[in-house]
């Protein structure tokens, strides 16, 4: 592998030191010549490789195809990373008339707040959804998430479900082995009268879950240069994320008081009603309803 990060006019420099005059422009059209352009690293590569992996990923692409063919939505869900509210830097430029000073180290003491932007992308309508937390990202937080978007949005576009495909990461506030997960999609599956089949995706792969090459660029995109000075900017910010190729986005402020530390009710594990595949059940189960369709 060949690389510098020496300038053009550096190269030039140091051709001359080893007897070689030539010129900037010279410099330039030997570097296009042998195909050597700027690039940045790519964050690529796994940090391992599960022996199910594979096995994983068919099982979801199989459960996709059936959805696909069915009146029944797609969703893929995560969290996106928090953001720190207040005069703090972020990346990106924007068009302004005057100059935007931020503190120098980007403390949290300094910011006013913090959010939590819980993302769902609905596959097959390629819509976007965020629902904004200011308390903390946990277990139920994801779950009055989904509530939200299934009233809001879903329930009108999917009349006629009876099932909801969640595609989700492995960890975070809906991991695969959180009990206090799985204890509230049971009580958001009653709420809702549909089943809520899961299916995770295998540690070291959510890269390849639909939402983070699909809408959350975009999200940040739209979001670049902007100075989340008040939960009300995030908000407009999120809300005009697009693309050319129909993409649009809904969000809505979740207040709630999501506390840290829930745990699933003593016993739980004996007398969960999650079913559990044959195939992979760590990572495939579902959330059936007492009373579906009610």
């Amino acid at each position: 592998m060949l690389w510098t990060n020496l300038s053009l006019r550096q190269i030039a420099a140091e051709l001359l030191l080893r007897g070689f005059r030539v010129s900037v422009t010279v410099v330039k059209q030997l570097l296009q010549r042998h195909r050597l352009g700027r690039r940045k690293a790519q964050k690529k590569r796994g940090l391992g490789r599960h022996a199910q992996r594979d096995r994983q990923f068919r099982i979801i692409a199989g459960l996709r195809a059936t959805y696909t063919d069915s009146p029944n939505p797609i969703l893929c869900v995560d969290t996106k990373k928090k953001e720190f509210l207040g005069p703090l830097f972020r990346d990106g430029q924007a068009y302004t008339n005057t100059i935007l000073e931020t503190p120098d180290h980007d403390y949290p003491s300094v910011a006013t707040g913090v959010i939590y932007p819980h993302g769902i992308y609905d596959l097959k309508r390629n819509l976007g959804h965020i629902n904004v937390g200011i308390s903390h990202d946990t277990s139920r937080f994801a779950c009055d998430s989904l509530a939200y978007w299934w009233d809001s949005y879903g329930l009108p576009a999917y009349p006629r479900a009876t099932s909801i495909l969640l595609l989700c990461d492995g960890g975070g506030s809906n991991g695969a082995r959180r009990y206090v997960f799985k204890y509230a999609l049971e009580q958001l599956a009653d709420r809702l009268g549909v089943e809520i089949r899961v299916a995770h995706y295998p540690p070291h792969e959510s890269k390849y879950n639909p939402i983070e090459h699909r809408f959350f660029p975009h999200i940040t995109r739209a979001c670049r240069g902007v100075l989340f000075t008040s939960v009300d900017l995030a908000l407009e910010k999120m809300a005009r994320t697009s693309t050319r190729t129909g993409l649009r986005t809904t969000v809505h402020l979740l207040a709630g008081d999501y506390p840290l530390g829930e745990k699933a009710p003593k016993g739980y594990k004996k007398n969960m009603r999650i079913l559990f595949d044959d195939e992979l059940p760590a990572w495939n189960y579902r959330a059936v309803p007492n009373n579906p369709g009610s």
